[in-house]
């Protein structure tokens, strides 16, 4: 986004706007005193996708209550992360795409995944996930790899953080360790700038 970092750190201002964006995202988790404790976060969140399996018993339809689920959270936290990050308007979807990565995992899950594979036009992008603090401690069953993207909650997240500054994005997992890939990686697609509309909250 194109924010200032905190005026109080006035030696961020002078670095291209990737080392900002990462410093930012440094600053604010070294800071924070109500960090996720990455263990009990990841194993409140394996036994939410245990229960959804045990509800639904169907892999496809555990996905979307996992995407549905992170909109949500997505809609509700993006005011909590302009609020502590001091980010405002960004000037591009590639300059958004360096923001969610460097500060808004950083922030709230402690890591940086790595941007790749950006479009020509700069309206797609992927996240490349070395490592991945839902995923710890976990393995699949045989009959869901070929089906459950296990950390779909994250693409719901961005999905309804970005439609709530007014970026209708699509957002899927497209690779995943946990399904045998070499890979973690999450494509991102704008689909179109909104009107200043707040958008209903899934149900």
């Amino acid at each position: 986004m194109q924010g200032n970092p905190n005026s109080n750190n006035r030696s961020t201002a002078a670095l291209p706007s990737g080392q900002r964006a990462k410093q930012t995202g440094e600053d604010i988790w070294k800071s924070r005193t109500d960090k996720i404790n990455a263990e009990l976060f990841t194993l409140t969140y394996g036994s939410l996708v245990a229960q959804l399996v045990k509800d639904y018993e169907d892999y496809i339809e555990v996905n979307a209550q996992l995407d549905k689920m992170g909109y949500n959270m997505g809609c509700r936290l993006i005011e909590d992360f302009i609020a502590k990050s001091g980010m405002t308007k960004c000037g591009s979807f590639v300059e958004t795409a360096d923001v969610i990565s460097k500060i808004g995992f950083k922030m709230y899950l402690g890591i940086t995944p790595t941007i790749t594979n950006v479009s020509p036009d700069g309206k797609e992008f992927s996240l490349v996930f070395e490592e991945n603090p839902l995923a710890e401690f976990v393995e699949l069953p045989d009959e869901a790899v070929r089906e459950l993207w296990y950390s779909n909650v994250l693409c719901g997240v961005l999905r309804g953080a970005l439609e709530m500054v007014l970026l209708q994005v699509e957002c899927q997992f497209v690779s995943d360790v946990l399904r045998g890939d070499e890979s973690t990686e999450m494509k991102v697609k704008l689909v179109k700038v909104l009107d200043e509309e707040v958008p209903a909250a899934d149900e």
